[in-house]
């Protein structure tokens, strides 16, 4: 983690990109997207637009860590797989929100909370909400639903035309009695939509519990995770669910649903199999990290007061972000005496100095970081902002190799353009210093002012170059219809 991407700077989701021959382009870029949240909680209609919102309109913001990236990657492939999924195809985003959630908006992007990674004891947990929202990605879920709302909305249309006429008529014809049924109609309309709309969610939930059995008994994995994530819900319903209409919660009700899924879940021979002692310590890093960094300091610290790696690593953190850089420095050296070879120990040393005013000091952690995950973007990024930050270290050269295989690994990054574009400019090379400018308004979704740059490069791009391929690809881009 990192100032730019770290989970200390949180970003708003950046259009999905693909890479291209010759540049960096999104594959899929929406100004305005109106999408559906299928979530383990509910069905919430998601609005992401220039400044994306959840359903309660709070904006969303992303968490870049390396760490907890790399290890959602490995809950998430065998699931893919099993599912018949390639998972270079999917996207797995982290939100920082402290609640336990995760959804999909279509099939190629999936979000998890923070939350739930933090209240997931175990990495079966994690993995019982993967494959649960794998289902849903695997049975073209999110198409289906897409049509079903456009029905229900139908529905509530015509309902409440049909209303209106009513009304109209009764009050023409002078009878109040005609004018209230109308009325009734009219108001009644959106709720038999609602209805409708939701009993076809149910089913759509069902399903992907399903299929979430079928892809953890097919990768020899626990469903325990999965069934106790249902009985946290069901412990928070417990005491409204008796005063709940079941036809408009978008999903079965808590309990039934936990039946249903634990008798099938017990028929698997790996259902009492639990995580491999190296994956929970994995797990137990993550959850440390991201509550040091998003929660509450006196919180962190009771919670991880122990002298284990998980309540030294969240210690370490959150002394470095009370501001006492040489005494978390001494921490994270103890991390590295028990783990040398920890590249994200190594990563949070050159990021401790980096963002500290000490770039120079930060350079040799980062440059271990890297060769020890070598292909992780957030690291080499990293260690090309430091390179260029550096006095006595200095690199432009070397900062522009890391850059570019950085985003070569993961083009979103608009930060990663801004180092890049700094480094050549340094470097006299202004027109690759502006397409790089240009790829990275184009991550962050300004459109507009990618291509104005691009065009401005293109003019001292050699024609034909990989440079100028690019700028053209962005000149040439055409945002979808919605």
């Amino acid at each position: 983690m990192f100032e730019g991407f770290g989970i200390k700077s949180l970003q708003k989701v950046p259009p999905t990109a693909r890479q291209k021959q010759h540049g960096f382009l999104a594959s899929m870029h929406r100004k305005a997207l109106s999408a559906l949240m299928v979530s383990l909680i509910g069905l919430q209609p998601l609005l992401l637009a220039s400044a994306p919102a959840d359903a309660q309109g709070r904006s969303i913001k992303l968490v870049r860590d390396a760490e907890t990236e790399e290890l959602i990657r490995d809950y998430a492939r065998p699931i893919f797989e099993a599912a018949g999924l390639k998972s270079t195809n999917i996207r797995i985003h982290l939100i920082n929100d402290s609640r336990f959630n995760a959804f999909v908006v279509d099939s190629k992007r999936m979000f998890i909370n923070t939350g739930t990674i933090i209240d997931a004891k175990t990495p079966n947990e994690v993995i019982g909400v993967i494959a649960h929202e794998t289902g849903h990605i695997a049975g073209g879920h999110m198409i289906r639903l897409r049509e079903a709302m456009r029905r229900a909305q139908t529905i509530a249309a015509i309902g409440m035309l049909a209303g209106a006429g009513a009304m109209a008529a009764g009050a023409a014809a002078g009878s109040p009695d005609a004018a209230r049924v109308g009325g009734a109609v009219a108001a009644g309309s959106p709720g038999m939509a609602q209805r409708t709309f939701l009993s076809y969610a149910r089913t759509e939930e069902t399903a992907a519990d399903r299929a979430a059995l079928r892809y953890l008994a097919k990768t020899g994995q626990s469903a325990k995770g999965m069934l106790t994530t249902f009985e946290r819900f069901a412990d928070q319903a417990l005491f409204s669910s008796q005063y709940m209409d079941p036809y408009i919660q978008s999903h079965p009700l808590p309990r039934d649903r936990i039946a249903q899924v634990e008798n099938l879940a017990k028929k698997s021979k790996f259902f009492n199999k639990t995580d491999s002692a190296a994956l929970q310590q994995r797990h137990d890093l993550a959850r440390a990290k991201l509550a040091a960094f998003t929660q509450d300091p006196k919180r962190v610290l009771r919670n991880y007061k122990g002298n284990d790696l998980p309540s030294l690593y969240a210690q370490a953190i959150v002394t470095y972000r009370m501001g006492n850089r040489n005494k978390a420095v001494k921490m994270i050296d103890q991390l590295l005496n028990a783990q040398p070879n920890n590249a994200y120990f190594w990563e949070l040393k050159g990021q401790v100095y980096l963002e500290t005013g000490q770039p120079d000091n930060a350079v040799a952690p980062l440059n271990k970081a890297v060769s020890l995950k070598p292909n992780e973007g957030i690291l080499r990024v990293m260690l090309g902002q430091a390179l260029i930050s550096s006095k006595s270290n200095r690199n432009y050269s070397a900062a522009v190799t890391h850059l570019q295989r950085g985003l070569q690994h993961d083009p979103d990054l608009a930060v990663g353009y801004r180092f890049l574009a700094q480094a050549y400019e340094n470097l006299g090379r202004r027109a690759e210093a502006e397409i790089a400018t240009a790829n990275g308004y184009f991550a962050s979704g300004d459109i507009a002012s990618a291509k104005a740059m691009a065009a401005r490069a293109q003019k001292k791009l050699k024609r034909g170059s990989p440079e100028w391929l690019q700028a053209d690809d962005i000149m040439s881009y055409k945002q979808p219809k919605l």
